[in-house]
């Protein structure tokens, strides 16, 4: 069965592959703190996380990278993901932002194989996020899928609540984004729908070395908001 494109379940999880990813996300934070330079369920064939457009989200400075040892993220050549609307006026806001485009990153990285530890995976995400996350992997994995196409990113909204808690609204468009089977190279091309417009609603939480990691991800297939 080819994983649905517009939903990372929180089960079926796979608690190994969670664990080691919990594990080297906490070694990578404990080396950052030393100074150190640790580098819808519904069953179609389109993938999520996938993106287009003409604005492109600005990506950590080396500096920024080096501080927190932010794990450097790698995506296929076939695999293109843009996210709108990346400067708000606000740096907090900004940073919300660059952190949830890179978390939407890490889970292709991870599908595609260009993380295939799960670094930027467990770097990214947290709690039920990261369950989530994970079990989403496992099942491209299990059905040996890649991902492919293109995904834009749009109508992202950042609302601050204190000084470390932040939730973020985006729309996604997956129309141009497809499941890759990874034995014949090939995309599992299907027909467009209202159902490739997936509206994203995440819990950002920022950690002791400032990465705002998601920790909870609820989407909504063929939502009016995101129908443009």
């Amino acid at each position: 069965m080819t994983p649905s494109p517009h939903r990372e379940p929180s089960v079926n999880r796979r608690p190994t592959l969670l664990a080691a990813i919990t594990l080297t996300a906490a070694a990578a934070l404990s080396l950052s703190a030393c100074g150190g330079d640790s580098s819808k369920d519904k069953d179609n064939d389109k993938i999520a996380g996938a993106d287009t457009g003409t604005e492109k989200s600005a990506s950590p400075s080396a500096s920024e990278e080096a501080a927190a040892g932010r794990p450097k993220i790698e995506l296929p050549s076939d695999l293109t993901m843009t996210f709108e609307g990346d400067k708000t006026g606000d740096a907090v806001k900004d940073a919300v932002l660059a952190d949830s485009a890179e978390r939407m990153r890490s889970v292709n990285a991870a599908i595609a194989g260009t993380d295939p530890k799960g670094k930027a995976l467990g770097f990214y995400n947290s709690g039920r996020a990261l369950e989530a996350a994970v079990s989403w992997v496992g099942k491209f994995e299990e059905a040996g899928l890649g991902i492919t196409g293109k995904v834009r990113y749009y109508d992202r909204t950042v609302t601050l609540d204190g000084s470390k808690t932040a939730s973020v609204l985006f729309c996604a468009d997956e129309s141009k984004g497809y499941a890759k089977d990874l034995k014949t190279d090939k995309a599992k091309v299907t027909t467009p729908s209202n159902d490739d417009f997936i509206l994203y609603n995440t819990r950002q939480e920022k950690n002791s070395d400032g990465v705002w990691q998601t920790t909870r991800i609820v989407s909504t297939a063929g939502a009016k908001k995101c129908l443009k």
